[in-house]
């Protein structure tokens, strides 16, 4: 009998590719690694992509859409509920948790991130730690904003979340005060940005301040462990998310991917033994860190040996991931959040009013939850 043959897709970085690709060719199976832009992983229906591949590399609010298409297989039928909860024991924050829903889990977390503040120390006399620090040094030194893409929404929502609350409320996406002090603050930042930072993504601001010094820090930007690298000419430091007050909580919007496997994949007892060589112990403190990737092992984040060659990146940052917010996976999500982002960056270039883009944030919320604003509800 021929050998099955697997064919998975992941997105386009080291962090999302080389040890995926690397670990399959070190294995007996035969299994292909495929990628995509950062973008098409974030946006492209998920029920597309499992229509054509056995493996998929997903973010979690992709869950909704993909399981009311049912193309997903849950872990806990292909591999036991011991082993999903010997997973969860060992991740970090919520990484684990994100993919589970309806009491099932439909990823495994391969990699774990979240929000975090990026620094070129070099350029910045005292990394921020509050949002008024973070207003503060935007008047001496150039500070940016993640905008691209779904960015803006996901930046408002760790605002909204340092605020005091988490978005996604049954009749409003998050209350008119707390939106308005989000924008607000937002706008304030954005018109002293660098020119070319709101069309940048999270690689593309971080690639940025390693290449030049035209970005000194950035407030909210998904951690990526590659560009902390010390021996970096220009390496960036990761710290905390800021907050509103010392002791309160840090606002950041979990990221970070998992893998699933479509119900297209006739998965045998060889794959999803190299499933579980991913998640272990081993392989996440030492194959996945030298390959680029970032664990999602709480062990491996509090590593010594991890943490040394990257400026503490991992414990620096590890308080933001253990709080980070988990986003909606409900049906429309991932669409919700493409149309929302541009909204946001609409009122933040004065295109309308900030009452106006809580609006319509509201409108494209409730529309998906299959709702309609309240009679006579405020904005």
């Amino acid at each position: 009998m021929s050998q099955p043959t697997f064919r998975g897709l992941t997105w386009d970085h080291p962090r999302g590719r080389d040890a995926l690709v690397a670990a399959a060719e070190a294995s007996d199976l035969d299994l292909t690694w495929d990628v995509h832009p950062l973008s098409g992983f974030e946006s492209t229906p998920i029920e597309e992509i499992a229509a054509r591949y056995d493996l998929v590399v997903l973010d979690h609010p992709h869950l909704g859409d993909a399981l009311a298409h049912g193309c997903l297989q849950s872990f806990d039928d292909l591999v036991g509920h011991e082993q999903v909860a010997a997973w969860a024991d060992a991740a970090v924050g919520p990484s684990l948790a994100s993919y589970v829903m309806d009491g099932l889990l439909w990823a495994v977390p391969l990699d774990a991130a979240t929000q975090v503040a990026a620094t070129r120390a070099d350029l910045v006399d005292r990394v921020p730690r509050l949002w008024s620090e973070v207003a503060a040094l935007s008047r001496r030194a150039p500070v940016a904003l993640s905008l691209a893409g779904p960015h803006a929404l996901l930046t408002f929502s760790s605002v909204c979340v340092a605020l005091g609350e988490e978005p996604g409320g049954a009749q409003r996406f998050v209350s008119v005060e707390v939106g308005r002090q989000a924008l607000e603050l937002m706008a304030d930042l954005a018109s002293r940005a660098p020119r070319r930072a709101p069309d940048l993504d999270p690689i593309g601001l971080l690639a940025e301040m390693t290449e030049d010094d035209t970005i000194a820090h950035v407030p909210l930007v998904y951690g990526y462990v590659t560009y902390a690298d010390t021996t970096l000419d220009r390496p960036v430091r990761f710290t905390e998310a800021p907050t509103l007050a010392l002791g309160t909580r840090p606002g950041s919007t979990l990221g970070g991917t998992g893998l699933a496997l479509t119900t297209r994949c006739q998965a045998t007892p060889e794959l999803l033994d190299h499933v579980r060589h991913l998640m272990s112990g081993p392989v996440q403190q030492g194959f996945i860190p030298a390959h680029a990737g970032q664990p999602s092992a709480r062990a491996a984040w509090t590593s010594p040996a991890l943490n040394e060659p990257v400026g503490d990146f991992y414990r620096g940052t590890l308080e933001t991931v253990e709080q980070a917010w988990v986003r909606p996976r409900h049906p429309g999500y991932v669409t919700f959040q493409t149309e929302a982002a541009e909204v946001v960056r609409e009122a933040l270039a004065g295109s309308i009013s900030i009452a106006a883009a809580l609006g319509r944030i509201d409108d494209r919320h409730l529309a998906v939850l299959g709702r309609t604003n309240p009679e006579g509800a405020a904005r």
